[in-house]
């Protein structure tokens, strides 16, 4: 069929380690735009022009072949729902702007190739929208057609199933990128629960009446307790998040060098150091 690189695994990574795989694989071969489809011929080669149009034009770093979700007479009616209800909450997440948030038909430019860390192993395609979001890199969707099914998807074996390790995916991408708002609010929440039956065995206390009260001092003490815990969490997952994006940029800057051409690569840091100077009477 005209291929010229074929990437094979020993066995079965799933596919996210094989899309990352990828990745490296169009880097490793100097690709300057990358086409990602998946493999049950569900997208139509015909629409890859209209992938790589925006990129070319400046326009974007990522583009996302949207398959109309909600109106694809290929999905049954629930389907079609989970997957206009899943592409809203990824839309929120993320901060972009996209119409079919699990759609495996995109394009990538290089630089925005060289920034993906894919940590799930199930599926690439919601992480890495979080994960261009949260980096600032510019998402656009543009319609693509789509070919009759041929044959049932292979990655779930339901949709149900499909959609939990989804749920799964999106909430560990969010803690991951977002941890701070998620335990700071959860821990606030929390803590203002149990503020309201402490204060009431206060009120009743101040007034002689505290007897017979302590299941409220006990309930608030317990909420009081969690908030806290869960407080002084997000600020160490927080950290841990800084941490994580001091480490994606040191996992990009090595990519970049891997990438160098041997004449552009730094010098051994071994050999020793010359200095060549010129000396001028003057000075």
């Amino acid at each position: 069929c005209g291929v010229d690189h074929i990437v094979q695994n020993g066995h079965n990574k799933g596919l996210a380690r094989s899309f990352q795989k990828g990745i490296e694989s169009a880097l490793a071969l100097g690709a300057d735009i990358i086409v990602n489809t998946d493999g049950d011929n569900q997208y139509s080669g015909g629409s890859i022009p209209d992938l790589v149009k925006p990129i070319l034009e400046k326009q974007a770093d990522i583009v996302v072949g949207d398959r109309k979700p909600g109106d694809n007479p290929e999905f049954s009616w629930l389907k079609r729902q989970l997957q206009k209800l899943g592409t809203r909450v990824v839309r929120n997440l993320s901060g972009v702007d996209v119409g079919d948030a699990v759609s495996g038909f995109r394009a990538y430019t290089r630089e925005a190739a060289f920034s993906i860390n894919v940590m799930t192993r199930f599926s690439y395609t919601t992480e890495t929208l979080i994960h261009a979001g949260q980096h600032g890199l510019t998402v656009l969707s543009v319609p693509v057609e789509t070919n009759p099914t041929t044959r049932p998807s292979r990655l779930a074996g339901s949709t149900f199933r499909f959609m939990k390790k989804q749920i799964v995916t999106i909430l560990r991408s969010y803690f991951m990128y977002r941890s701070l708002n998620a335990f700071l609010w959860a821990g606030v929440i929390m803590i203002t629960v149990g503020l309201l039956p402490v204060l009431r065995f206060l009120y009743f206390y101040s007034i002689g009446d505290g007897e017979g009260r302590l299941q409220s001092l006990v309930l608030g003490s317990m909420f009081l307790l969690a908030g806290y815990i869960t407080v002084v969490s997000a600020f160490l997952s927080d950290a841990l998040a800084t941490n994580r994006r001091l480490t994606e940029a040191v996992l990009e800057r090595v990519r970049r060098l891997e990438q160098q051409p041997a004449a552009e690569k730094p010098s051994d840091v071994n050999e020793p150091l010359r200095i060549v100077g010129q000396s001028h009477d003057t000075i």
